[in-house]
Order: C-alpha cells, then sequence, then structure tokens
C-alpha cells in the first residue's frame, strides 16, 4: 500500500495549489494541447508521490564504497594477467592468487592447461605420433586429461574446417581470469600422474614371518593382504616408469632408456587399440539391424537373463550405464554407514 499521508503534513496544501491552476473555460480548437512542463517544478513537488524519506546507507554500504574508491579499484579492470582474487594477502604483503573466497582458505583454484599447452599436446601425439603415456610423463599431465585434449582439439580443427563460428574471444577472456600453465620446463609439475587407489584392506597393520634371504616385494606384500589386491605396479596408469627408473638406476644411458620407455609404451599402446578393434568387431557381430520404412533403423542385441543377477542390478546386466545398479533413487533406502569397518 502507498504510505498514508498526515494531517499534520503541509504536502496536501502544495499539491492543490499545484493542482488549482486557471484555466480557461474553453480552449480554442486553434490552439494545440501540450503536456506541463515538469522543468519548472521543484525537487519536492516531482516527488510528491512518497512522503518517505531515503533510506540511509548502512555501515557496510560506506565501506565497500570507500574501499571501491581506494584499494578495490583495481579489482574494476581485469589485467588479464591470471586471476584477480580479492583474497588474502601472503606472508610477504603479496596477493594469494589461488584463493578465491577470503573467508575460505582451504578452497584453492587449480590451474587450467592454456590454449598453447593443449596445441603442443595435439602436435605430439597427431603430428609427432608419440605415444599418450609418453606425453602424460614428459609433461606430468594425467593421461585421461590428455585423451579429453585429444577430443577436444579434434572437434576445434572439425570446426575450423568447415568454417564453423566459435567463441574464441569469450575462451580467450576466461582463460585470462584463470590461473593456467604453459607446461614450460621452468614450471612446476602439472599433477601427479601414477596416483593409485589405497584400498581399505591394505590400512590394517599385519606380521608376516619373512626369512632373510627372501627378497620382500610390493607383490607379496599385496598378496599379504589378500588375494584380490593388486600391488601397486599393476594399478600404476604409467607402469612403464617403473622400468625406465630400474634401468636408469642401473646405469643404462638416460636417452636410450627414455627411448626404451617409448617403444614400450609405443606397443602397449598398439596391443590396447588392437583388442579394443576386436571387441567393436564382436559387438557389432552380435547386433541385429533392422531398418523400417521411416528411415529408420533398429538395433536388437541378444541379452542372457542370468547376467543381471540375483538382484537385478549386476555390472554386466542391462541398464549400467544408465545407473541402474545403483541405489541412490530408491526411497526409504538407508544411504549412509551405519558401521565402521
Amino acid at each position: 500500500m502507498p504510505p498514508r499521508i498526515g494531517s499534520s503534513s503541509s504536502l496536501p496544501k502544495k499539491l492543490l495549489n499545484c493542482l488549482d491552476t486557471t484555466l480557461p473555460s474553453s480552449v480554442p480548437s486553434s490552439v494545440p494541447l501540450r503536456r506541463p512542463v515538469t522543468a519548472a517544478l521543484t525537487a519536492s513537488q516531482q516527488c510528491l508521490f512518497s512522503t518517505s524519506a531515503p533510506r540511509e546507507a548502512t555501515k557496510p554500504q560506506r565501506l565497500f564504497r570507500e574501499w571501491l574508491k581506494t584499494s578495490g579499484k583495481k579489482f574494476q579492470h581485469h589485467d588479464g594477467n591470471g586471476p584477480l582474487y580479492i583474497g588474502r594477502l601472503t606472508d610477504e604483503g603479496e596477493e594469494n592468487r589461488t584463493m578465491p573466497f577470503p573467508s575460505n582458505p582451504a578452497y584453492v583454484s587449480e590451474p587450467v592447461l592454456s590454449d598453447a599447452a593443449r596445441e603442443t599436446i595435439w602436435e605430439c601425439v597427431m603430428v609427432n605420433k608419440m605415444p599418450l603415456k609418453a606425453v602424460s610423463a614428459q609433461f606430468s599431465v594425467d593421461i585421461r586429461r590428455i585423451a579429453a585434449v585429444l577430443r577436444m582439439k579434434e572437434i576445434e580443427k572439425r570446426m575450423e574446417a568447415a568454417n564453423m563460428q566459435m567463441a574464441i574471444p569469450y575462451a580467450n577472456t576466461v582463460e585470462k581470469m584463470l590461473p593456467r600453465v604453459n607446461l614450460t620446463k621452468n614450471e612446476r609439475p602439472f599433477e601427479p600422474i601414477n596416483d593409485i587407489h589405497v584400498h581399505s584392506y591394505t590400512m590394517q597393520q599385519l606380521f608376516v614371518p619373512v626369512s632373510e634371504s627372501r627378497e620382500f616385494t610390493r607383490s607379496d606384500a599385496a598378496k599379504a593382504f589378500g588375494g584380490h589386491i593388486l600391488p601397486p605396479d599393476s594399478k600404476m596408469r604409467i607402469p612403464e616408469l617403473i622400468t625406465l627408473e630400474k634401468d636408469i638406476a642401473k646405469g643404462v644411458e638416460p636417452r636410450v632408456a627414455e627411448r626404451k620407455f617409448i617403444a614400450a609404451t609405443a606397443k602397449h599402446e598398439a596391443e590396447f587399440a588392437r583388442r579394443l578393434k576386436i571387441e567393436s568387431i564382436k559387438e557389432e557381430q552380435n547386433k541385429i539391424r533392422v531398418n523400417s520404412s521411416r528411415n529408420v533403423e533398429f538395433r536388437f542385441e541378444k541379452v542372457n537373463v542370468d547376467d543381471v543377477g540375483r538382484d537385478g542390478r549386476a555390472r554386466s546386466g542391462v541398464g549400467w550405464r544408465y545407473g541402474v545398479p545403483f541405489n541412490d533413487r530408491r526411497r526409504g533406502a538407508v544411504k549412509i554407514p551405519t558401521s565402521v569397518e
């Protein structure tokens, strides 16, 4: 509701004075009607629709405006040199460019690969024909990220060849606001590439009697914890790096060891591609394709009923890719741990 005007206020009288103007009883037709001129009205007469006083700024608002005029003035325009976070100051008085939220120092902004770094990765794999594992070990980038960069670059090259419009200015602007890595020699490693999952069975303490003459390896330690536990050498994404370090420790020249490492990774990649091709051919042979009159192709695949398991949620059953084996959306199910193992 609009604010009510009290009886003691003098504004209604001013309003009546403004409206009580002497107008002729008849207006000649030759004189066009004009809208009243509001420029001659005072400020109080222009704001007669409200009688409430303007709300005064609070202390935080005043401090914020003063901060924008002093030390916060540099945050109005980005310089294009990495992130420009408010953040906290370090012990040396410099701004922390990895902490976007001042009240949450535990959250750190991770760097991203620059466009030049992604182009370098694409050239190493597609032009120089280097194995993915070798590129991952050379630039210290996870092999899954290497594969993602290659897929995105292939799409970008395809769009460039088709003369399709791309949001390059937008991508460059966003990239300038983030911490980025160019994969140069003077930079620190981008990310760990050989992180392995620590099984809960290996967190317990065991006492295994071993003779002094026996060499107890990581494989023996995995067997001691359980027959289903794999050694770290088998869980690493690039196990060829272990052989590389062993060869260098035995006195092999680094160049020779690197060539051997590249040859081993290339052989493993070729074998993996051959197995994928065989599996895809076998999968296509098990499918029955039927073309309808509406230019629609139906694909039928033979399925065994026993593949879904006892409760119908086995990994080899139908619906695994759509999240059927998980009970995340099941109503009434207890989804929190009820015991500590």
